[in-house]
């Protein structure tokens, strides 16, 4: 099994970067071999100009379905919001095939592999950088990221080689660690921070249009 190159903004299928995440996968494959139990992709056109980058692959959401945010939760709240701000079109349906197209946006997470209890380690994170930074290299476009959640946050900033301690977390938080891309914060759109509310329908929709007003003004 080859290394994936330092260059790729993709991991291979069978990616042995970090072998906890390995043998989960080889674990859920077994389980469920109707699955896509893989690193997920990138969702959307490297052409784009918004990057919405979250924390790692669901287990029965990316990780079942092969698309970012899709058949979980978070899923439902981050594309009606898209739809809502112009930055997807069609209709979301929890499944890789709804014809959802994202409109000069595109999704990816900090970690590509489903981890155990929804949570990477932050070596596994780290390790996986390398794909979000390719990721960000193959978007000339690029104005505008949004982090959701610390962990994306830092490994945004990471990859935009920006000191964590000059930039940090917060909800609703913009920051400019270059001159040409901005980088939005928000709590991540998970089940367990809008039922405790921590994050509202509002909260969120605030930071996406705030993106909106930033890229229309670009």
């Amino acid at each position: 099994m080859t290394e994936p190159s330092l260059n790729s903004a993709e991991p291979d299928r069978d990616c042995p970067l970090c072998p906890r995440l390995a043998a989960f996968r080889h674990e859920w494959r077994a389980a469920e071999p109707a699955w896509y139990n893989a690193p997920v992709p990138t969702f959307g056109a490297l052409s784009a100009r918004l990057l919405v980058v979250g924390l790692a692959p669901g287990l029965r959401g990316a990780n079942r379905t092969g698309r970012p945010f899709t058949g979980d939760y978070a899923g439902q709240l981050l594309y009606s919001t898209l739809l809502s701000f112009g930055f997807a079109r069609g209709t979301y349906e929890a499944r890789p095939d709804d014809g959802l197209e994202l409109v000069d946006c595109a999704i990816t997470n900090a970690a590509r592999c489903v981890p155990p209890e929804n949570r990477p380690t932050p070596g596994e994170v780290a390790t996986c950088r390398r794909f979000l930074a390719a990721t960000v290299d193959a978007m000339p476009h690029l104005v505008a990221i949004l982090a959701l959640g610390s962990i994306a946050h830092d490994s945004v900033m990471a990859a935009l080689n920006a000191p964590r301690s000059a930039f940090r977390f917060a909800h609703g938080a913009q920051h400019q660690p270059g001159p040409l891309v901005t980088v939005f914060d928000s709590y991540h759109c998970s089940r367990l921070n809008t039922n405790t509310g921590r994050l509202t329908e509002a909260m969120f929709r605030d930071v996406v249009g705030a993106i909106r007003h930033r890229m229309d003004a670009a």
